[in-house]
């Protein structure tokens, strides 16, 4: 029987046997799944910023950035029998959620987020088969192990998968 594997703000697990990665409350943040279909390897991080430039993050703090959180979990889905070469990715989150912050870092971080996991996502040769990005709305976000499946669910929005 598949379980849940709760993936925090600034977070990121490994799952595989049917275990679903889920992750609540993305709002400017962005949930990358990826999953080696092979061996049924799924790796969600949740991030908050686009860059660790001008930070020294240490130990889990690394996770809070795009540049530096998908490559710790490549390096975690690696040592649980994936192969990075297989890896492919599907994404959600970004939103624009302070809408009336127009033209400041607050206002544009869920797209410059978008941007940054993109950017990062190619120079690491993954490629994004889905994406659930942008918008003015939070998210939570599945990712099962056995299927390579995202779902999304979004408040009086319904849910969908990718």
């Amino acid at each position: 029987m598949s379980q849940n594997i709760v993936v925090g703000i600034s977070d990121l697990n490994v799952a595989k046997n049917g275990d679903i990665l889920v992750t609540y409350a993305l709002g400017s943040c962005i949930g990358i799944c990826l999953y080696d279909e092979t061996v049924k390897v799924a790796g969600l991080s949740h991030i908050m910023l686009p860059t660790s430039e001008g930070f020294n993050p240490q130990g889990k703090e690394i996770w809070k950035f795009a540049d530096t959180a998908i490559p710790d979990l490549i390096k975690k889905m690696e040592q649980a029998g994936a192969n990075k070469f297989r890896l492919k990715a599907k994404i959600a989150g970004g939103a624009q959620m302070f809408p009336g912050f127009n033209n400041t870092s607050l206002s544009s971080i869920g797209e410059r987020n978008i941007v940054a996991v993109k950017e990062c996502l190619k120079n690491l040769r993954i490629p994004i088969l889905a994406e659930d990005c942008g918008k003015d709305y939070g998210r939570t976000q599945f990712f099962d192990s056995a299927t390579g499946e995202m779902k999304i669910k979004a408040a009086l929005r319904g849910e969908w998968v990718y």
